[in-house]
C-alpha cells in the first residue's frame, strides 16, 4: 500500500455520516414541502370549484332553470301573466307595441328598526332576527340602511344603522309574490282585504304586514322580536290603473266596497 495514502479517522467518518444525514433530511423537508404546496393548490382549486358552482346554481335559480335537469322552468306567477294577464291589458287600454305593456320590475322589502336604536346601536337581538327572518323569506341576504341625515328630535345622527332592505328581481320575484298571494296573505288574521288607494303616480304598490309569522318560512317559536314590514311592488310602463288590472289579475285579493244597506 502507497505510504501517502492515510486511512480515514473515526472523526471524519462520522462528519461524513452526518453530511448524508442532512442531505437526505433536508431532501426529505423538500419533498414534503412540496407535497403540501401539492395538496394546498388542489384544495384552493377545489374551494373555486365549489364557489363558482354555488354561483352559477344563484344565477340559475335567478332565471328560474331547474339545476338538476338542467331545464328551464319559468315561475307559474309570470306564466299566468304572459298567458292571460299581458292579453287583457292590450284590449282593455289598447296597447299595440308589445315594449310598451306595464311590467313588474322588482320587489322591496324593507323593516324599519328605528325604535330599537340603543344609543348609537341598533338592539343585536332585533337585528339578527330582522337579518334572519327577511333571509329566509326573500331567499337571499339583505342589507341595512343607515340614517342619511341627522334629526335631533328623535336622537338620530346621520349613519345610524335604521332599518333593513332587500329587492328581488327575476324569477326570485315572481316565487315571492306567488307565496306572498297564495300562502302568506291568506294567513293573516282578520283580513278584509288590502286597500285600493296604497298606488302611487307610476302605479307602484306598497302595504304593510304588521307581523312576520304570516310567512311559514318564519318559525315564531324562536323568534324573539315581532316586526312588521313594508312591501313595494315596482312596475314599468304603468299608473294605478293599469297596475290594479295587473295586481287583480295575479290575484291580489283587493278589499271590495262595502254595499250599503237600504234603509
Amino acid at each position: 500500500m502507497d505510504s501517502r495514502m492515510t486511512a480515514e479517522t473515526p472523526d471524519e467518518n462520522v462528519k461524513a455520516d452526518a453530511k448524508a444525514d442532512s442531505k437526505a433530511a433536508e431532501k426529505a423537508a423538500k419533498a414534503e414541502r412540496a407535497q403540501k404546496a401539492a395538496l394546498a393548490g388542489k384544495a384552493e382549486q377545489a374551494a373555486k370549484a365549489e364557489r363558482a358552482a354555488k354561483a352559477e346554481k344563484a344565477a340559475a335559480a335567478d332565471k328560474g332553470v331547474d339545476t338538476q335537469k338542467g331545464i328551464k322552468v319559468p315561475p307559474r306567477l309570470k306564466l299566468r301573466y304572459n298567458d292571460g294577464v299581458a292579453a287583457k291589458i292590450k284590449t282593455t287600454f289598447g296597447i299595440t307595441n308589445p315594449m310598451a305593456l306595464p311590467r313588474v320590475e322588482k320587489v322591496i322589502l324593507n323593516v324599519g328598526l328605528g325604535k330599537s336604536l340603543e344609543g348609537s346601536k341598533l338592539n343585536l337581538k332585533a337585528k339578527e332576527q330582522v337579518i334572519h327572518d327577511l333571509t329566509v323569506i326573500a331567499g337571499q341576504k339583505p342589507i341595512m340602511l343607515k340614517a342619511k341625515k341627522s334629526v335631533s328630535n328623535f336622537k338620530l345622527r346621520e349613519g345610524y344603522e335604521v332599518g333593513c332592505m332587500v329587492t328581488l328581481r327575476g324569477a326570485r320575484m315572481w316565487e315571492f309574490l306567488d307565496r306572498l298571494l297564495n300562502v302568506a296573505i291568506p294567513r293573516i288574521k282578520d283580513f278584509r282585504g288590502l286597500k285600493t288607494n296604497s298606488f302611487d303616480g307610476q302605479g307602484n304598490y306598497t302595504f304593510g304586514i304588521g307581523e312576520q309569522g304570516i310567512f311559514p318560512e318564519v318559525n315564531m317559536a324562536e323568534a324573539q322580536f315581532t316586526h312588521g314590514m313594508h312591501i313595494s311592488i315596482i312596475f314599468n310602463n304603468s299608473n294605478a290603473e293599469k297596475s290594479r288590472l295587473i295586481l287583480a289579475e295575479l290575484g291580489m285579493p283587493f278589499a271590495k266596497p262595502e254595499e250599503r244597506r237600504r234603509s
